[in-house]
């Protein structure tokens, strides 16, 4: 049989995604850069402090969203799931996703773990019993942390979603350039799978740092590239479900797409793209 790629939407074989928590008033700032840039960013909220407009106003995040951009649960009050019992982590997610979902009239299905997320463990629980709750919350996906994904690869565990790069880390200009030099069309058939690019922070950092320079540095050189789709986390998980929701022949010769929006891939070095509701014939 032959391997068979996901590609994104328009048949690109890349994605940059942004990743930034808490809700600081200097996401301000960030954003007007992130749209002069043309990126994409997920912004992951505490309900609480959304609620009590203790950071972004509510208005702010409405002005976000209306430009394409994304909101995703980041717990009630910003606790780590990892150190609490199953009930309160239930609890802390819930009322997380209710809140921003009250507060935005939105449906929010993403989420990035908050504070030590799952790096520690205590109370009974463990990651499996937190991966099962969520998925029963209806959490798509789930971003964590304590590592770099510098080969730039899709997750195989959306409720342990690991991001490239911090936009501090001193090794993000070269993974950059190593990102864009990637061409997954060519070279070993095996490694023609999709890349992502997924950089996070806190705007905070930038003010903190005083290094708002750095934001430009890492925006500037992806910017207005043809074969880059520029997503945020969700748009990402979204259409990968619909890649997996493919159904297939015995023989993978023929694709049915039961989603309602076209999917691409490529197959025998060829690209294709399935439409909704359509059979296609390889």
């Amino acid at each position: 049989m032959p391997y068979r790629f996901m590609r994104f939407p328009g048949g690109k074989a890349k994605a940059v995604t942004f990743s930034y928590d808490d809700g600081a008033p200097s996401d301000a700032k960030m954003m007007e850069i992130f749209n002069h840039y043309g990126m994409k960013c997920t912004l992951n909220l505490n309900g609480e402090r959304l609620r009590r407009e203790e950071g972004l106003k509510i208005a702010q995040v409405q002005e976000y969203l209306s430009q394409g951009h994304e909101v995703a649960v980041h717990g009630a009050e910003h606790l780590a799931l990892g150190l609490l019992s199953p009930l309160d982590g239930i609890r802390e997610a819930l009322r997380g996703r209710e809140m921003l979902e009250q507060t935005l009239d939105r449906i929010i299905r993403g989420m990035a773990y908050a504070d030590s997320g799952l790096r520690k463990m205590a109370q009974g629980t463990d990651y499996e019993s937190i991966r099962k709750y969520l998925v029963q919350l209806g959490i798509t996906y789930a971003r964590t942390l304590g590592g770099d994904n510098n080969d730039f690869e899709m997750p195989s565990d959306w409720y342990a979603w690991m991001p490239s790069a911090h936009h501090d880390n001193p090794n993000l200009p070269a993974d950059i350039q190593a990102f864009l030099a990637i061409d997954p069309n060519e070279g070993y058939r095996a490694r023609r799978y999709p890349r992502l690019l997924y950089i996070w922070g806190h705007s905070f950092e930038f003010d903190r740092n005083q290094n708002w320079d750095r934001l430009d540095e890492i925006c500037a050189p992806l910017a207005g590239k043809e074969d880059i789709w520029y997503a945020t986390n969700g748009e990402i998980r979204e259409y990968a479900a619909g890649y997996e929701a493919l159904i297939r022949s015995a023989d993978g010769r023929k694709v049915y797409n039961p989603n309602l929006f076209p999917i691409w891939f490529v197959c025998d070095e060829n690209q294709y793209c399935v439409q909704s509701g359509e059979m296609l014939r390889l």
